[in-house]
């Protein structure tokens, strides 16, 4: 990044423009602090344009209906309910 004092980037306004729109990001200082940057604008966004994708994407019928209590719980930050185990030894595998 290149840094110019203010009498320079006035003599120099066009050359510094020309840098800028090659890319080069240049800052102007004013007695040796820096006090702008000159940089390349913002180039605009292409308008998007409504229905573009009209037949490639669908929403599914139950999109908004309310979540089962299990998948709720997950996403407020409760953990799923684990399945309890029963305390007869008959269960256990040897």
């Amino acid at each position: 990044m290149k840094t110019v004092n203010v009498h320079q980037a006035k003599s120099q306004l066009s050359r510094l423009l020309r840098a800028v729109a090659m890319g080069e990001e240049i800052i102007i200082a004013n007695r040796g602090v820096p006090v702008a940057r000159l940089s390349p604008a913002a180039k605009e966004k292409p308008n998007r344009k409504l229905g573009d994708m009209a037949g490639q994407i669908w929403i599914a019928d139950n999109f908004d209906a309310p979540l089962s209590g299990d998948l709720l719980g997950l996403f407020e930050g409760r953990e799923a309910e684990k399945p309890k185990r029963s305390s007869k030894r008959s269960d256990r595998v040897a």
